[in-house]
């Protein structure tokens, strides 16, 4: 089965974690740009789309803001793809708040991050997420991002978490692949794998899905990656297509992944904006190592303009 157009409740795919596009003085969020941003990720054939997650700089953002691009992602994508919120906040009452502002909005899901600064305890984590699943009745994607959250969500909390009715996913996104394992094992059905770092190695591993980075603009190969390991089987072909971008999805690694993502898009058609403080832009050395990947690849302007 294709994982294509898929707006019901078996998501899989990958799924891009949307920029937020800004205008040039980077004071208010470039709405067209951003309507222009989600239609060409649904024309070249993404999943799925996540704005709001740390990618989109929703820390850097006001709850206006905020409530604005999940109308204008919502409305622009009109149910061609399945759209989450990233809706992850440090008070469980502002979680809460969040996940039922983007259901009252039309998103199809929430993803979210646990707590990050409060360091909490399993039961802590356990609570927050039961009371934000009592507050919706879409499915909620946790997010395991220790290296930036302080919380490492490990197979057997996940497990625990898989126990609240639609705590259905989990975007996995430490560097040990053997996560993907040990979730599949001890939650079965109860919970489907999102990788969030290791897309093409948790595939081979059952991962079902990959909220990926690099898909802002790279959506054609990112979805197509997915496509033949999950639907195709076919390993030769999955591994000389994620040797080609795997230049591209380290330079979207670690701190450099907002600023470049921008810098991409804009080199490739669709100006963004720059990050908004305390981020800065990409420094000139690595832009000018990313336009040169990206000049390998032919995508400098590769973007039509509609």
């Amino acid at each position: 089965m294709s994982p294509t157009k898929n707006t019901g409740k078996n998501w899989r795919g990958t799924f891009t974690v949307l920029v937020t596009p800004f205008t040039a003085d980077g004071k208010s969020v470039d709405v067209p740009a951003l309507r222009r941003l989600v239609d060409w990720q649904i024309e070249q054939g993404i999943h799925g789309l996540i704005p709001l997650g740390s990618t989109g700089e929703f820390l850097s953002m006001t709850m206006q803001e905020q409530e604005e691009v999940i109308e204008v992602c919502v409305r622009q994508a009109a149910g061609r793809v399945p759209v989450l919120i990233g809706t992850g906040a440090e008070w469980t009452d502002e979680a809460v708040m969040k996940a039922r502002l983007a259901e009252s909005l039309g998103a199809d899901g929430v993803m979210v991050i646990p707590p990050y600064y409060s360091t909490p305890t399993p039961d802590e984590l356990f609570v927050h997420f039961r009371k934000i699943g009592e507050s919706v009745s879409m499915p909620i994607m946790v997010y395991n991002n220790p290296a930036t959250s302080n919380v490492d969500l490990t197979p057997d909390i996940v497990a625990r978490l898989a126990q609240i009715d639609n705590v259905r996913y989990i975007k996995e996104s430490t560097l040990e692949v053997t996560r993907v394992r040990d979730i599949i094992e001890l939650c079965g059905d109860k919970m489907t794998v999102f990788a969030g770092i290791l897309g093409y190695e948790s595939f081979w591993l059952g991962a079902q899905g990959w909220v990926a980075v690099c898909s802002n603009f790279l959506p054609r190969d990112s979805a197509r990656l997915f496509e033949l390991v999950a639907d195709h089987k076919d390993q030769p072909a999955a591994l000389a297509l994620y040797k080609r971008i795997l230049p591209l999805v380290k330079m979207v690694g670690g701190h450099r992944y907002v600023a470049a993502s921008k810098v991409a898009l804009d080199y490739m058609g669709l100006p963004v904006g720059t990050p908004r403080p305390p981020r800065l832009p990409l420094p000139a050395a690595d832009t000018v190592e990313l336009k040169a990947m990206l000049d390998r690849l032919q995508l400098k302007d590769s973007i039509p303009v509609h």
